[in-house]
């Protein structure tokens, strides 16, 4: 029984570290990137030291995936926050979805400024004929 809640648990948290590097090749910017990464980042690692401690029990080597869980517990928010707060300093602005920005690619939309709706209303006069 405690083998198949470790595979479960180390496969859990092996999914949440590969949806992680999927983000990070997927996302925009950099503090996109950084957000999929560092939330898949500490939860796919502390599902792993769970299904490691599932599996060592109540021993030494327990003891230190508590002590590696806690670690990474703690500083994968810290790190992420001080790359996101360098990131600003350095000038980087975040990526914000809005009408004219393409939430997927980050890209700026074609402009569709003067081009008639359906109706036939334009669609710069907000609908109204």
């Amino acid at each position: 029984m405690a083998d198949m809640i470790s595979w479960v648990l180390l496969s859990a948290g092996s999914f949440f570290l590969v949806v992680g590097a999927i983000g990070l090749i997927r996302m925009p910017d950099v503090f996109t990137r950084m957000h999929a990464v560092s939330v898949s980042e500490t939860l796919g690692a502390g599902l792993i030291l769970l299904g490691l401690l599932v599996q060592a029990g109540a021993t030494l080597i327990g003891f230190k995936l508590v002590c590696l869980f806690a670690l990474i517990y703690f500083t994968g928010p810290v790190a992420s926050h001080a790359i996101a707060r360098a990131a600003l300093a350095d000038g980087l602005k975040p990526i914000l979805a809005g009408p004219e920005i393409d939430a997927r690619t980050g890209r700026k939309k074609p402009s569709v400024k003067g081009v008639k709706a359906i109706d036939g209303a334009d669609d710069t006069s907000g609908g109204r004929g």
